[in-house]
């Protein structure tokens, strides 16, 4: 049983927009992340960090093809690191769809606990990015306990 996901959401944003709402690091501090080190681009390994977690995590960006695509790696249970890939499909209209799937989780009941946590933590992400893009709130905000 593989407990890799994947969830998508429509954004009524052009994918430029979208992109560069993930990629930037001071836009990407105004819906999701408390702070991030610096913005992605294959061959980087930037930092992010959450208001719910004590530590930075390290996210080792393998591949971006601008307005598309990102790929990148990050800590997942132990020492596993899981592959995240975002893609942005042109709409009509010039909307996108933005869908993030997440594979490599280890096959234990630990594994499938944090699969299915943060399938729900990047539907999360892309409803904040949505508000943000969409109307320029940050739903994020307070949100941390």
């Amino acid at each position: 049983m593989s407990f890799d996901f994947q969830t998508q959401l429509k954004i009524r944003k052009p994918p430029a927009e979208v992109f560069d709402g993930v990629v930037d690091p001071k836009k990407l501090a105004g819906y999701f992340v408390k702070d991030s080190s610096g913005p992605l681009a294959a061959g980087t390994t930037v930092q992010w960090s959450f208001a719910e977690a004590p530590e930075p995590f390290d996210v080792v960006v393998d591949e971006v093809v601008k307005n598309e695509r990102i790929v990148f790696r990050w800590p997942a249970v132990g020492e596993t690191l899981t592959t995240v890939e975002m893609v942005f499909k042109p709409l009509e209209g010039g909307h996108t769809m933005v869908q993030i799937a997440e594979r490599g989780w280890p096959q234990t009941s630990e594994g499938q606990k944090q699969s299915y946590s943060n399938a729900g933590g990047w539907m999360h992400m892309m409803l904040c990015l949505k508000g943000y893009l969409e109307y320029g709130v940050n739903l994020r905000e307070g949100g941390a306990f």
